[in-house]
């Protein structure tokens, strides 16, 4: 742990979901009580997750099947992040071809997009995240809507997708296919570039100094947030621990098994 850090110093959070708050469709130990601490000391929070696939909506459901409410405004996904950097610089009406599931679609119509589904209009830009539902046709389109001069832009760059039964492939393996039959690098939004830390803490009002990134993944949560320029907290129930915070020597300020461990050492600071 870094020595300057102290718990009690944080007043605001930017949370990530899969890994952190629960594993597939498996709650994480301590998630209700981790809530019940976050509402009694008057926390602010961003639930803000890479995964591009479900609405915040979705997530809002998700939580409240686990037995926590929260409402959609505390959800910023790579979509929403992704929509935001399109709007400035693309006008509404802006056709776009997805490789995607709701998360995706939801975010770019909501944004004034238009969507294409084929071949049967040309696509202005191709978005790109993680689809459970991806097929051939998926690919195909947007290699050849790439190929005919659309901009290529990844949700976010996460090669895997942590599950309960081990890594499954993310956002960053569908944006590898697509990059490696039309040789063209995507721009990608979400962790750890700036944007989406930027958006949180903007939307809680409070200092960066004054907040921490909670996260599984050293690549995107953690470097994140030390590029963002607030503190970093790693929770060892999904992707890294602190084996490979030394072999990817990415460090955390602050490193904890889990959100159990996190409210107890909370609590006492």
């Amino acid at each position: 742990m870094n020595e300057t850090f102290q718990l009690h110093d944080i007043q605001a959070l930017i949370i990530d979901m899969d890994g952190v708050l629960w594993l597939d469709n498996t709650p994480l130990p301590g998630l209700i009580p981790f809530f019940d601490f976050l509402d009694r000391r008057s926390i602010p929070f961003i639930l803000a997750t890479n995964n591009a696939s479900k609405t915040p909506g979705q997530y809002v459901d998700k939580l409240a099947r686990f037995g926590v409410t929260i409402s959609p405004e505390h959800v910023l996904t790579s979509p929403l992040a992704t929509a935001a950097y399109l709007k400035h610089h693309y006008p509404a009406g802006t056709r776009v071809f997805a490789v995607g599931q709701e998360g995706i679609l939801e975010a770019m119509q909501q944004a004034g997009f238009e969507l294409v589904y084929d071949l049967s209009q040309p696509a202005e830009v191709v978005v790109a995240g993680v689809d459970f539902t991806l097929t051939y046709d998926k690919l195909k389109y947007a290699v050849l809507h790439i190929h005919r001069g659309a901009r290529f832009v990844g949700t976010n760059g996460d090669v895997t997708f942590p599950a309960q039964e081990g890594p499954w492939p993310g956002a960053g393996s569908i944006l590898a296919a697509i990059q490696a039959a039309t040789g063209v690098n995507p721009v990608t939004i979400g962790k750890p570039e700036r944007l989406m830390f930027d958006i949180a803490v903007e939307k809680m009002g409070r200092d960066p100094s004054q907040t921490a990134m909670l996260g599984d993944r050293l690549e995107t949560d953690i470097l994140g947030g030390q590029r963002a320029g607030v503190k970093t907290i790693l929770v060892t129930t999904g992707i890294d621990n602190e084996a490979s915070s030394q072999l990817k020597r990415i460090y955390p300020d602050a490193t904890f098994s889990g959100l159990v461990e996190l409210v107890e050492q909370w609590t006492k600071s």
